[in-house]
């Protein structure tokens, strides 16, 4: 009997002691197979996915952070985390010009609806913030953020045989585009959105193909409704393939599928297996499943934690060079990505150099832009952007040694690039510039 009673004593001492030390919340009532704890916070009510292009401000809060249960997903784990070391530094000398005023990180982050952010530097973990009850433990969700993880994986793919060449047409990988105007199109070409394929991605438009697949993702059988939206006889090329520019997140979708086809698994296994574990992810994360554990969406649905994002922005920053020394990328891989392509339309007023290179963005501070100031710190032969609607970023400069993700619910899905892109532009000018030499 005494023995019993201490058994229960103990059980009880350590029960209470997770419970204080704020132990993980059950996988069940998240309602996500294979999670090893649920993340927070859990939203009890959910914003409707098929609005997603509505929602206002409070509804993308909840509906971002809880994306990775509000559609089905597949489960990518993590092995034995490595977190950050943290180095922390004053970012209060960061501050920008913007039409006649002068902002600092605090009036960056309020102007912005920054909901979470981090800066790393040399590695380490300078400055971080979480806001709008978002935590180390919430999974964000990457919009197209997820673009520049899936052409990542696209390189680790090359550097594996899987697959043989960049300027191979993806009907060798996908014989599902026989007969369609995506025939004639190279796996480069739709890495730099230069397919020449016909694809509304206006988000304001009720009847635009973007709008057709995120009525898809919130509907029954969702792979086939997309496939059949995205990979349709009827759909038109506009160009050759390689001499204009156009961003398609139909494209994206298909270099995705693309990508499964060549190596044999979904893209949550693949980043499981060659960046998740080797590279001592913190925490599991969650791929937008469009057929679980057949198909997980090449256009968005990462979801993940902010130290995560980070991390990722390192492996990046890193070559794609494991802590073992293997190299899981192409030499010259991640400097090819960000040669920005010069194709039409890609080549602008606000960058002559090129807007766009292997799903990863130049979004250095436009060449026409006036009134704005620091105009210099990541330049855009060194810096690439991923960047995801409602602004979500990672950005990687090699050359300072630093990586900034960001998550924000901004009013509009894709602001004119003279708005929240370069306010971005210019904030983070100013962070680099004032971690210079520390």
């Amino acid at each position: 009997m005494e023995k019993r009673h201490l058994r229960f004593c103990l059980l009880a001492i350590l029960l209470g002691s997770a419970l204080q030390a704020g132990a993980a919340t059950p996988t069940t009532d998240c309602q996500v197979p294979g999670l090893s704890a649920c993340p927070t916070p859990l939203d009890a009510s959910l914003p409707d996915v098929k609005n997603m292009l509505t929602w206002d401000q409070n509804d993308r809060v909840v509906g971002f952070r809880n994306d990775y249960r509000s559609y089905a997903g597949d489960v990518f784990k993590a092995g034995t985390p490595v977190p950050l070391a943290r180095a922390p530094h004053s970012l209060a000398q960061a501050v920008y010009h913007y039409h006649g005023h002068q902002y600092n990180l605090n009036d960056y982050i309020k102007r912005n609806s920054v909901t979470g952010m981090m800066v790393i530097k040399d590695g380490k973990i300078a400055w971080d913030y979480y806001g709008a009850g978002n935590t180390k433990q919430t999974l964000w969700t990457s919009r197209s953020v997820g673009k520049s993880v899936v052409s990542t994986l696209v390189g680790v793919a090359l550097k594996e045989g899987k697959i043989a060449s960049l300027d191979d047409k993806i009907v060798k990988y996908n014989p599902d585009v026989r007969g369609t105007a995506w025939e004639q199109v190279t796996v480069r070409q739709l890495l730099q959105h230069t397919s020449g394929v016909k694809w509304d991605e206006n988000y304001k438009d009720p009847k635009s193909d973007f709008a057709q697949l995120t009525a898809c993702e919130a509907g029954n059988a969702t792979y086939d409704c997309v496939k059949k939206l995205v990979i349709n006889p009827q759909r038109k090329a506009l160009a050759a393939p390689g001499t204009a520019w156009s961003y398609s997140s139909g494209g994206a979708w298909l270099l995705g599928d693309t990508l499964e086809k060549a190596t044999g698994m979904p893209i949550a296994q693949y980043l499981q297996d060659k960046i998740w574990q080797p590279w001592g992810m913190t925490h599991d994360g969650v791929w937008h499943s469009y057929a679980q554990g057949q198909h997980d969406v090449g256009a968005h649905g990462f979801n993940a934690t902010l130290e995560d994002w980070g991390k990722f922005g390192l492996f990046i920053l890193n070559n794609g060079v494991l802590p073992d020394g293997k190299q899981q990328l192409p030499d010259n891989w991640v400097k090819d990505a960000r040669s920005w392509n010069t194709a039409k339309d890609s080549v602008t007023a606000a960058h002559p150099d090129g807007s766009y290179g292997y799903e990863w963005w130049n979004n250095s501070v436009p060449a026409n832009a006036g009134d704005v100031a620091p105009k210099t710190g990541l330049n855009s032969a060194d810096t690439q952007w991923a960047l995801g609607i409602y602004g979500q970023m990672i950005v990687v400069n090699q050359k300072e040694n630093l990586v900034i993700v960001q998550w924000s619910t901004w009013p509009q899905a894709e602001p004119s690039f003279s708005a929240q892109p370069l306010e971005a532009s210019l904030m983070f000018n100013a962070i680099a510039n004032t971690l210079q030499g520390k």
